[in-house]
């Protein structure tokens, strides 16, 4: 016997009477603000779009689960990296500077979003598909992402801007190589790494302290696309990468990455040849080897793409205990921004929606605010009180994880260590990471980019840019600009 098909309600559960007629007087007499439903359509239609992410915005997403497979409890009390644990998790990919109806193959870094659903709570690690970024300190974050928008006159993005804003920042050597070269165009969110590219603290059982950079390694090995192919397939299949990793998973084909970790003594970072937690810079491996700890695998579509990928709220200040921030200025500033950008665009009432809920009972003060679904289920709404309320218990999970310092309020930058400069790790990149035909797609990616609208002085510096990096390759390129 077949099942009945359902009838249609309203959106409270009240039987409608037609999906396709109004109600009119007559046939063809006027509408009638008595037909609710009516009403309610298009209300709920009007108000269908939630602002889209200024950052981020055009993404993918899928469930899954982490599991330990090597035993690391000595540098961190953390419950989901303790030895055979199986956590519950969520992915979120994404480009960074394009809208919501981008192509997927633009030259972009990729957004590489985590959160683990742990018996403690939520634990969210927000990275990229590199290691390091453009900028080193939060204040010139806006900065930054305004460069590689669209310009506010006419609508467009500009290379001229993109320029601009690298030549007068040389920190940002690094990542540009990074983003010039291979890795700008992944062939698929399944063929590119992850990495928290931040410096993270860990802290074990005995309260000793490490730092800790996170390394996602893909499983289906590294892939790209070359210019031209990710050009043509802009104009073919703007959603190519989602499209890739939703049937992938479909098909039962679970795409998994292989999580690896450098661990830092704490005391090794105050004497570091370079800042350890400068944003545009990676420790070597000879220095901190990598150390496999676990596997992400990805096994689950969501039923509801808005529902659950695009409310989806990654906060880097969801730290779990056994694991806390460092002196990352990058870090810090997004500490705070994160969370503050969930409240603008979804409302205050984000973590109870279901990506982003925990899956451990929550005992907060929070209350009130517009959308909350949940009671605070507090027997006062404050804290402390004599009526049997949740209390803070730092005799069973200690201290924050927090590191020591002193000095006056200064603004600067990080204090000089012997190899704090901006051009030699994308110069070593650039001579001993890249091979011959990857230095050849460099110079091609770079100098087609600059041949493409920007001004004469940008493009001088630029070039100077290039050289600073390594004069080889800079002159390569600009050969290839003022002879091409």
């Amino acid at each position: 016997m077949s099942t009945p098909t359902p009838y249609t309600t309203t959106n409270a559960g009240i039987p409608v009477e037609s999906d396709a007629h109004s109600l009119t007087v007559g046939s063809d007499g006027p509408v009638l603000l008595q037909d609710h439903y009516l009403i309610e359509k298009m209300a709920q239609f009007n108000r269908e779009r939630v602002p889209e992410r200024v950052v981020h915005a055009k993404g993918s997403g899928a469930y899954g689960t982490f599991e330990v497979i090597n035993d690391l409890s000595q540098y961190t009390k953390a419950d989901l990296f303790q030895p055979g644990k199986r956590t519950e998790m969520l992915a979120r990919f994404s480009t960074v500077a394009g809208e919501m109806g981008s192509p997927d193959t633009w030259r972009d870094p990729r957004g590489f979003a985590l959160k683990f659903y742990t018996e403690l709570g939520n634990y969210d690690l927000v990275g990229n598909n590199t290691p390091v970024f453009f900028v080193r300190d939060a204040i010139k974050f806006q900065d930054f992402i305004r460069s590689q928008k669209r310009r506010p006159d006419n609508g467009l993005r500009d290379n001229d801007m993109q320029w601009d804003f690298w030549t007068l920042s040389p920190e940002s050597a690094h990542m540009v190589t990074w983003l010039m070269g291979d890795r700008g165009i992944p062939k698929s969110y399944r063929h590119m790494n992850g990495y928290g590219s931040h410096t993270y603290m860990w802290v074990n059982g005995g309260g000793e302290k490490f730092w800790v950079k996170y390394h996602f390694k893909t499983d289906q090995g590294v892939d790209f696309l070359t210019q031209a192919d990710a050009d043509a397939l802009a104009g073919e299949d703007a959603d190519l990468h989602r499209r890739d990793l939703y049937g992938s998973i479909a098909r039962g084909e679970y795409p998994s990455w292989t999580l690896k970790v450098q661990i830092m003594p704490f005391d090794d970072a105050a004497d570091y040849r370079f800042n350890p937690f400068d944003l545009t810079k990676v420790w070597p491996h000879g220095d901190y080897p990598l150390i496999e700890l676990g596997r992400m695998t990805l096994n689950r579509n969501p039923e509801d793409y808005f529902v659950h990928i695009e409310q989806a709220a990654f906060e880097p200040n969801n730290m779990v205990p056994g694991i806390g921030p460092s002196p990352d200025k990058m870090l810090l500033g997004r500490l705070f921004s994160y969370a503050d950008t969930h409240r603008y665009r979804i409302g205050p009432n984000y973590a109870q929606l279901p990506p982003n809920r925990p899956h451990v009972p929550v005992h907060s003060y929070a209350k009130d605010g517009p959308m909350r679904y949940e009671p605070a289920r507090v027997a006062r709404p404050y804290a402390p009180n004599s009526y049997g309320g949740p209390a803070a218990d730092i005799d069973r999970f200690g201290e924050p994880a927090g590191w020591e310092t002193a000095g006056n309020m200064v603004r600067e930058p990080y204090k000089l260590h012997r190899e704090d400069d901006d051009w030699g790790q994308a110069g070593t990149q650039v001579r001993d990471v890249l091979d011959d035909a990857a230095r050849a797609r460099l110079v091609t990616n770079v100098s087609g980019h600059l041949k493409n609208g920007v001004s004469a002085p940008v493009l001088q510096r630029a070039l100077q840019y290039w050289r600073n990096i390594d004069k080889e390759i800079g002159d390569r390129i600009a050969n290839a600009v003022n002879g091409g």
